[in-house]
């Protein structure tokens, strides 16, 4: 009960040192929001990073294409080789009949040369089609692939995939940097800004701490202080990454550039991106006043 009432006192306390102290809190609140707009951005391409490398992952194929004379039994003796190798998550078997209707049905240029083709005139092969659990380690799967009997060729769209995989992965490696950066940055700020507001009370301090406060009793008013300087810093980067990101995904119609590179859906991912910006507005707040009072003051 008695914790209680002192965390009541707190929060009393803090909001009316906000009050008291407004241009202060105001330049605190100021940094804090300019930093999170931009932490909040990093924060939603880092994710959307993300996103696109899984969907590559998810969609990314190794085509084995069999010898031209294989029977039913030789097909079977390749696939559960093909199961057996660890990168290996499914696969899929399509015949020369399947690939053929496939080709006619996407292009008619296709559908032309090969209506008048037989089974026996065909130059299609059958095909198995291989999804890998890490795209990372697909090179080493299909050359394990290409050497398993009965298997004439293997492709995957070598070179290119490894680029696009290793590019995807350095653009998320800087976003995640940034963000931290940010974050510590935003830090620095506070605690300076906050320094000018702990320096002005002083004296209230000293006597706080002459009639017997603990220092726990002291710090607590800053930090509950650093919080709700967060809280407030964090309401206008919610609005402009929230509505931003709505408009920009309206904007591109949900991908950039081609079908493959998709853009996260706004709904929940807005109000993921909300809760991050917001969680991470609070805490920069708290640690910030915290570090502040401990450095500054020596409480």
């Amino acid at each position: 009960m008695k914790l209680f009432r002192m965390l009541v006192r707190s929060v009393r306390d803090a909001i009316k040192s906000v009050i008291r102290n407004f241009s202060l809190s105001l330049a605190s609140i100021s940094c804090i929001t300019i930093t999170l707009i931009i932490v909040a951005v990093a924060v939603m391409a880092s994710y959307n990073v993300q996103n696109f490398t899984k969907a590559i992952e998810k969609d990314m194929t190794i085509v084995v294409f069999l010898d031209t004379e294989v029977n039913e039994d030789e097909i079977k003796e390749v696939e559960e080789e093909i199961d057996s190798i660890a990168n290996v998550d499914k696969h899929t078997f399509q015949s020369k009949q399947e690939v053929k209707k496939q080709m006619q049905e996407e292009s008619a240029v296709f559908n032309t040369v090969l209506e008048n083709w037989d089974d026996d005139e065909s130059p299609l092969k059958d095909t198995i089609q291989v999804k890998v659990k890490n795209v990372e380690k697909i090179s080493n799967t299909a050359e394990k692939i290409e050497k398993i009997k009965n298997v004439s060729v293997v492709r995957y769209g070598s070179g290119m995939v490894d680029k696009m995989v290793s590019a995807f992965n350095q653009v998320e490696k800087i976003t995640y940097g940034i963000v931290v950066a940010l974050i510590l940055v935003t830090v620095f700020l506070i605690i300076n800004t906050i320094k000018l507001t702990i320096s002005a009370r002083k004296r209230e301090i000293a006597i706080m701490r002459l009639v017997g406060a603990s220092n726990f009793t002291i710090k607590t008013p800053f930090i509950i202080e650093g919080m709700i300087l967060g809280l407030f810093g964090s309401v206008v980067p919610i609005i402009i990454t929230t509505y931003g990101y709505l408009a920009f995904y309206k904007h591109f119609d949900g991908h950039l550039y081609s079908q493959l590179i998709q853009l996260i859906k706004p709904e929940p991912f807005m109000y993921q991106a909300s809760l991050i910006v917001l969680a991470i507005g609070i805490l920069v707040g708290m640690i910030g006043s915290a570090s502040a009072v401990r450095k500054y003051l020596k409480v």
